[in-house]
């Protein structure tokens, strides 16, 4: 099924979002809602919502170029063009009349063929399409995107009785590999998947809390981490969606439930919520929630909420020793502490495991369904039935028997199976509802390096680095650092790698990925930081000339090299980037040259590979100065593209580079691309530039003093752009009429590195963000 243009009825928050995304991905989507009628314009509000959208942080584009794929209209005059898409997506009110009457004028317009669907979260398929023609009910189901659609990965998918089967494979596979979306398969039933176990556990996670009489904080830090939630634990993602959501939700499932769903019974007024919502406090949006800053005094202090009295108190570090014992100890170690916290982490966990376990296959078809909707659409690490597993599913089973409650019949199986989970002849399986395994489901043409892993051993690693066989003659080196930092022994790895491919003919080419959250955060700051405050000067310099002459050796082996990022490519990640022969990089890639920030320079190679991208621009002003202009206000400014989009035209990846939108399928297409370049592979040729010299430095220093005098840089922020204009200008023997080879600028880059980290300012400046995660300005 081929979509080539689409349709967004509704520009709200969620629609404006869709139909951003639906250009992200290079569909031209018509946005229409109501009419106005103040004057500015009968398209107003979608007009209005793709400005707000270019305003927005995150970005809902990936590029603000794409915009222009959004066409703005109305309902009235435009209902006709919805014939020209093979898409339409409602994203109106939660209003079944409403939507029936949109779907009647929709039916009448659209083309034979076409999709309909609703990204309803609250009312059942059925009562959608019941009473419309059965050529409509055959084109329509349910696509629920997640909040926000760009950044989300988790598609619910509802099918019909009476929906074509092609209509639910067709979206399924659009949005898969071109939106990059999981795709959850869910039963007709109030909330499908994520919702359904989400709105229970924030639900039955924060009662249990007052009953327990913890601290905000406290549950949070019960709720997060240990659980492998994200650290904004339950009252932190409260205050993020938005305290006036949670009513809402809740009244709206309880009234689809059954009366004899456990939803109700943990349901109960909540005082302190209203009063909240009431005074404005409704999360972060608002003037705060269960955290607030305050600013009094001028300064910002996080305050935390009480919940038994509704005071204000600065917010404290939790204490309690079931935290320190599940640390040590792992989950079940919090679960059996005897104090409030683990207490709390039972009461909630029991109640939320025996939920899901409960409702598989009423809600989905499989545990794995009900897990991935969980780890996509609320960024759980691990969903409830590998909840289950890290407990033991005969532990949880006994326990909940022991305290004389109900054990569902699926846990049961499960813990007389042993687990939920296997791993059988290197293939992961899961518990059905039948009794029997079944294999992991993924999509065609899907790789991944997690599944590598359960049926060979790397060809060589080490604790920073591994390289592993993916098949075809493709070598993968994958960093496995805290943040995927570089390190030596990860410059050991890419050696043995370059060495392996040259020498062994059964290899041809070479990709550098990671299933990690990050490709690579840069250089291990904290080993360098170590090393100059105890004077190992030399192992400094010895870690800049081994990272300089490791990438040069990637850069012209004889086989190509293929970088797949995602997430953060920073530093001397970015500097991979630059000297591999292709990027096939995930859409939602972070990449920048920011030692800057740090107080140093690029010193692996970016310089001289970014002075070469710009200069052999043809899209770019001509002449010695302009690309060294370019490069010092990426470098000096230390610009972080937010995209793999935005990465290309900044000028980290080459128009020839592509960008995969599933992350799963990143390492496939990483790995084909590298298949093809391997076919007729050349190394490129050295680098010689021509640049401007001291002129060129002069130049750039007039610019930065000025910056200096309107007090927009700093300092040390002058004596770093002036370490970065010797490089970039080629140094002080340069001029326009010789070319200054790569290996000189290699060595000025070195210098100047060395330079700038023996300085007390930028020692400052690693510390600073070693320890706080934030750059220093001084």
């Amino acid at each position: 099924m081929k979509i080539e243009k689409a349709a967004v009825i509704g520009a709200g928050v969620m629609g404006s979002g869709i139909a951003a995304h639906l250009a992200n991905a290079g569909v031209p989507v018509l946005l229409l809602d109501v009419p106005s009628s103040n004057g500015a314009g009968r398209n107003a509000l979608a007009e209005g919502a793709v400005q707000r959208m270019l305003k927005a942080d995150p970005a809902p584009f990936m590029s603000k170029r794409t915009a222009k794929l959004v066409i703005p209209g109305n309902t009235e005059d435009d209902m006709a063009r919805l014939a020209e898409a093979d898409w339409i997506i409602e994203v109106v009110v939660e209003n079944l009349e409403i939507k029936q009457d949109l779907y009647a004028k929709i039916e009448a317009v659209r083309r034979d063929g076409s999709i309909v669907s609703s990204n309803t979260s609250t009312l059942p398929l059925s009562q959608l399409t019941a009473g419309m023609p059965e050529r409509f009910a055959r084109d329509f189901l349910i696509t629920h995107f997640f909040n926000p659609p760009r950044y989300m990965r988790l598609l619910e998918v509802v099918a019909g009785t009476n929906t074509r089967p092609e209509a639910v494979t067709g979206i399924s596979d659009f949005c898969d590999r071109r939106l990059g979306k999981g795709i959850v398969l869910c039963r007709d039933t109030p909330g499908f998947v994520a919702n359904r176990i989400g709105s229970f556990w924030l639900q039955c996670a924060a009662i249990e809390a007052m009953d327990h009489k913890m601290s905000v904080e406290e549950a949070d830090a019960v709720m997060g981490r240990p659980l492998g939630i994200p650290k904004t634990g339950l009252f932190g993602l409260l205050d993020l969606v938005g305290l006036d959501l949670m009513p809402k939700v809740d009244a709206s499932l309880a009234a689809a439930l059954p009366q004899d769903d456990a939803y109700h019974g943990i349901r109960r007024p909540w005082p302190l919520l209203d009063k909240l919502i009431a005074e404005g406090y409704t999360g972060r949006k608002g003037k705060g929630g269960f955290y607030r800053l305050n600013r009094d005094g001028g300064g910002k202090v996080k305050e935390a909420i009480n919940l038994a009295t509704g005071d204000y108190a600065p917010a404290a570090k939790p204490a309690l020793e079931s935290l320190q014992l599940g640390r040590a100890a792992g989950l079940k170690g919090l679960v059996e502490h005897n104090d409030r916290g683990g207490k709390y982490a039972w009461a909630v966990l029991s109640q939320v495991l025996t939920y899901a376990a409960t409702h598989v296959p009423e809600i989905a078809d499989t545990v794995w369904d009900v897990d991935r909707a969980m780890q996509l659409g609320y960024a759980w690490k691990y969903g409830p039935f590998e909840l289950i597993d890290r407990l033991g599913a005969a532990y949880v089973a006994a326990r909940l028997e022991a305290e004389g409650k109900d054990v569902p019949a699926l846990l049961a199986t499960a813990a007389k199976a042993g687990a939920f989970y296997r791993v059988h002849e290197g293939r992961q399986q899961f518990l059905a509802v039948s009794g029997d395994y079944a294999d992991v489901p993924r999509p065609e043409g899907c790789i991944l390096l997690a599944d590598i892993k359960l049926t060979s051993k790397p060809i060589k690693k080490n604790g920073s680095a591994s390289l592993w066989d993916i098949g075809d003659g493709v070598v993968c080196l994958e960093v496995h650092t805290k943040l995927n930092t570089i390190d030596t022994d990860v410059f050991s790895i890419l050696e043995i790698a370059i060495k392996t491919v040259e020498k062994d003919s059964a290899y041809k080419a070479l990709v550098i990925y990671n299933e990690g959250t990050h490709f690579s955060a840069g250089a291990n700051l904290g080993l360098a930081l170590f090393a100059a405050n105890t004077g190992l000067w030399p192992m400094i310099e010895g870690m800049v000339e081994q990272g300089q002459k490791t990438y040069r050796r990637m850069k012209y082996a004889d086989f190509p090299v293929v970088a797949a990022p995602s997430g953060l490519a920073l530093g001397g990640g970015c500097e991979i980037l630059l000297n591999a022969d292709a990027v096939q990089a995930h859409t939602e890639s972070y990449v920048g040259l920011v030692e800057a920030g740090v107080g140093v320079i690029p010193a692996w190679g970016g310089c001289v590979e970014l002075l070469h991208r710009f200069a052999s621009d043809p899209k770019r002003p001509r002449g010695p100065m302009p690309p060294v202009i370019s490069a010092f206000e990426t470098i000096g400014m230390a610009q972080v593209a937010k995209s793999a989009f935005e990465a290309k035209a900044m000028g980290f990846m080459r128009p020839g580079d592509e960008i995969t939108f599933n992350r799963e399928r990143l390492l496939a297409d990483a790995k084909a691309k590298a298949l093809s370049l391997a076919k007729d592979y050349t190394p490129p040729e050295p680098i010689e530039l021509t640049l401007p010299g001291p002129s060129g430095k002069t130049t750039l220093a007039f610019a930065v003093r000025d910056l200096l005098a309107k007090g927009v840089a700093t300092p040390h922020d002058e004596a770093v752009a002036s370490a970065l204009a010797e490089v970039l200008s080629g140094g002080p023997k340069a001029d326009m009429t010789e070319p200054v080879s790569e290996k000189e600028i290699l060595a000025l880059e070195r210098a100047a590195f060395m330079k700038m980290v023996r300085t007390e300012p930028t020692l400052a400046r690693m510390e600073h963000t070693l320890t706080t995660g934030k750059p220093l300005r001084n």
